[in-house]
């Protein structure tokens, strides 16, 4: 038996004195008004009511077991109604696990409009290009640039995400552009060492990353910034995501290679969180917030 629900059934029958009134009030059988009563009884290995046909009275036990219950019943329900209230109002710590260099070009920027829109809910923005484990470091959602793998979270899209080849105007001054990918070999190409189509050793393009080329580069970094910066300085070529790249490309600052086979697609921005039916008012909101506000500016 539920013994939350059979604290209740007591409760109300000592203030009935009778197991009938109780059992109207709660909506069940007398039968299984008994059957509460019975088995806190059998769980505390004591009587709770000297019973008669017309009455119950408490036993001494029982007077002592109700004041407990007396306490502790408003705690649960406040407790319940304040875990249901998230379900329904957004408030609360929202934990996001987010990519270094996109959280703090897009996603940081857009903390004050929701903040002011949802003033009870506080963030924890956690910026890391690693993919953590939502569910083990009890993160509520997190920014996922790429192709997903199968997992059970919940996934929305927020945008695509195209890959480019950049390098220095300084540098292709010096080394010269290639046209063809198998000409990166003889470049100085600085990998990200935390992408799957990408290396210290060799970078994938085509369609279906059908296209393996050997590459050989004085630095690795598991940082898009951190390339972007040396790419900037002259030190070599970068394969990296727009986002990374755009603003540099802007300024002149880079300049996209025209290549004979294409970028390899890093996939989309999705937006996770853990399974659940019925998600937090906080979560819902941050989501359907970053998916309104990347529709209206794609990153």
């Amino acid at each position: 038996m539920d013994r939350i629900t059979s604290m209740r059934v007591f409760v109300r029958a000592a203030s009935a004195g009778s197991l009938s009134a109780a059992a109207r009030h709660m909506g069940m059988s007398p039968a299984m008004a008994t059957k509460h009563v019975n088995a806190l009884e059998a769980r505390l290995g004591v009587k709770l009511f000297h019973r008669s046909t017309r009455r119950l009275a408490l036993t001494e036990a029982g007077s002592d077991y109700l004041e407990a219950c007396q306490r502790i019943l408003p705690d649960i329900d406040e407790a319940e109604a304040a875990a249901a209230s998230q379900r329904i109002k957004a408030t609360g710590l929202l934990r996001m696990n987010v990519p270094l260099s996109f959280g703090s070009r897009f996603i940081a920027p857009l903390i004050p409009e929701f903040s002011r829109q949802y003033p009870e809910v506080k963030i924890e923005l956690g910026l890391s290009d690693a993919q953590l484990d939502l569910i083990a470091g009890n993160w509520d959602l997190a920014i996922r640039i790429g192709r997903l793998a199968d997992s059970p979270l919940q996934a929305r899209r927020l945008g695509d995400c195209t890959m480019l080849v950049c390098a220095a105007p300084a540098y292709l001054d010096r080394r010269g552009a290639p046209r063809r990918i198998a000409e990166l070999s003889q470049h100085n190409c600085l990998s990200y060492t935390l992408s799957a189509m990408q290396n210290g050793k060799q970078w994938l393009f085509g369609l279906d990353g059908e296209f393996a080329v050997p590459i050989n580069g004085d630095l690795l970094a598991n940082n898009g910034d951190a390339l972007l910066a040396a790419a900037v300085g002259g030190q070599g070529i970068i394969y990296q995501p727009h986002f990374i790249v755009g603003d540099a490309l802007d300024r002149g600052d880079l300049v996209a290679l025209e290549l004979d086979k294409p970028a390899m697609p890093l996939g989309g921005i999705h937006v996770l969180y853990p399974p659940d039916r019925r998600p937090p008012a906080k979560v819902r909101a941050m989501v359907d917030y970053l998916a309104q506000a990347f529709a209206r500016t794609p990153p």
